[in-house]
This record gives C-alpha cells, sequence and structure tokens, in this order.
C-alpha cells in the first residue's frame, strides 16, 4: 500500500472514530484500534460536527418549504441534531450541571455526574439550553443563514474539545474521557483550525474573531470550574462544553445575522 493510501486509510478511520462517539449514526464497523487511536481522532470531531449541523439545517429548510413557522423549523432542527447525538452532550450538560451544583465534596460529585437520574440544576441546564438555541436559530430565520450558523455551531463546539483534553487532565482514571487520552498536537492544532475556518467562513472574520473569544473564556472558566471542584474533566463536562459553545456560537449568530443579513 502506497503513503498516500494508508493517509487516506487513517483519515477514514478517524472520521469513524469522530462520528461514532458524537453521533449514534452506524458508521464504525469495530472497535477502535491500537493506543492513542481515539486520541488521535479527535480532529476529526468538528467534522463530525458538521455532519450533524448539515441534518439540522436539512430539517429546517424542509420544515420551512412546507409552510411551517421558523419558531416550529427551529425546533424540529434541534430535535434532529439531539437526535443524531443520542442527546450526548445534553446529557453530559445535565449531570455537570447536577455534579457540580449539587455535590459538596469532590467524591459526592463525581458520584452525582454518574448518576442516571437528573436532578434538579441539570432540567434547569437543559431548558436554558435548548430555550437558548431555540431562541437563536428563530430570530435568524432565513434558511440559508439557519444553515450557516447550525454548521459553525456544531464545528466550532467541538473543535475545542481536543485542547480541552489536551490541557485538563482527567478527574478519574477511568471513564470515557480517560480511556480516550490526550490528543497529540496534530490533533489539537488541526481541530482547531477546522473550528477557525468554519466560523470564518460561515459569519465573517470578524465575528469569527467574536466566537472564538467567548468560546475561549468559556472553556477556560469551565476548567477553572472543573479543576476545582472534582480535580480536572470528565465525559460529562466535555458534553457541557460542546453545548456552552454551540449556545455561544448560535447566539453571536443571531446577533449578527438577523434576518439572513
Amino acid at each position: 500500500m502506497t503513503p498516500r493510501a494508508d493517509i487516506l486509510k487513517d483519515v477514514a478511520a478517524d472520521l469513524r472514530i469522530a462520528a461514532s462517539f458524537v453521533t449514534i449514526l452506524p458508521v464504525a464497523s469495530s472497535k477502535p484500534s491500537g493506543e492513542g487511536a481515539v486520541a488521535r481522532a479527535t480532529w476529526a470531531l468538528p467534522v463530525a460536527g458538521l455532519l450533524v449541523g448539515l441534518a439540522g439545517a436539512l430539517v429546517y429548510r424542509i420544515a420551512i418549504r412546507v409552510g411551517l413557522s421558523p419558531d416550529i423549523a427551529a425546533l424540529l432542527a434541534l430535535a434532529t441534531t439531539t437526535l443524531i447525538t443520542g442527546a450526548l452532550h445534553e446529557d453530559g450538560l445535565a449531570d455537570t450541571a447536577d455534579g457540580l451544583g449539587g455535590g459538596r465534596t469532590r467524591e459526592r460529585k463525581l458520584e452525582i455526574m454518574r448518576d442516571s437520574r437528573i436532578g434538579s440544576y441539570g432540567v434547569c441546564a437543559l431548558i436554558l439550553s435548548f430555550g437558548l438555541r431555540w431562541s437563536a436559530l428563530a430570530a435568524i430565520a432565513n434558511p440559508w443563514t439557519v444553515m450557516l450558523a447550525l454548521c459553525a455551531a456544531h464545528v466550532a463546539a467541538r473543535a475545542g474539545l481536543p485542547a480541552f483534553m489536551s490541557l485538563v487532565a482527567p478527574a478519574r482514571p477511568d471513564g470515557l474521557s480517560a480511556n480516550a487520552g490526550a490528543p497529540p498536537g496534530r490533533s489539537v492544532a488541526t481541530s482547531f483550525a477546522i473550528g477557525t475556518l468554519a466560523l470564518a467562513l460561515a459569519l465573517g472574520p470578524g465575528k469569527a474573531l467574536v466566537g472564538l473569544v467567548l468560546l475561549s473564556l468559556a472553556g477556560l472558566m469551565l476548567a477553572r470550574l472543573a479543576i476545582r471542584q472534582i480535580g480536572g474533566q470528565t465525559g460529562d463536562i466535555l458534553g457541557a462544553f460542546e453545548q456552552v459553545g454551540e449556545i455561544l456560537i448560535l447566539l453571536v449568530a443571531a446577533a449578527f445575522l438577523h434576518g439572513g443579513g
């Protein structure tokens, strides 16, 4: 096999791994093989996010074409993206809110985050997440602009995950995040570049910079909170980071691209 063929094979494998971790699509035929395979594949997380965003945008456009209002179309788009991801990130957000908000000790916080039951903090976090994202999409209204906003949000929200995983150590020795390992520098840089490009293409350079600053600040705040309260990051923390990223980018899009302008 030629070197180029090997590279293409590795890229395809990374894309399957990334998609299998953030969606319920049957794209991975087997478990990732080789030590560090999952960490290496994190560069492809924003690419998997693009698929999720496009699916939501397609449903939004169809809903508008058949005569439904932007409010209903936005709700259907959110339902689509949630279904495709298996509510993975929403679950992480809820568990993070319950754990960090409800536990008094590090051990109790981690225990709550592993509990499948949802508490009042988690419910409130989900209501805010869906409410803010729905309001942003409904405000944008224009189908083409909604597509750009959804794709930018789902790409950029996942583009920062490798950096977060690399800079913040796992809070416990087991679990999804710990088993994945720390992404290599190349994966971190590639993922960041993909996210930055998506924001620039969808929002324009100036607005993309606003989005990047907000994402960076949110990541730093969440990292500090996670380190202080539970000693590091978990899969739930990563899910919360993704949700916050989606919300911020959609709000930026709604503020600057309202009405499709």
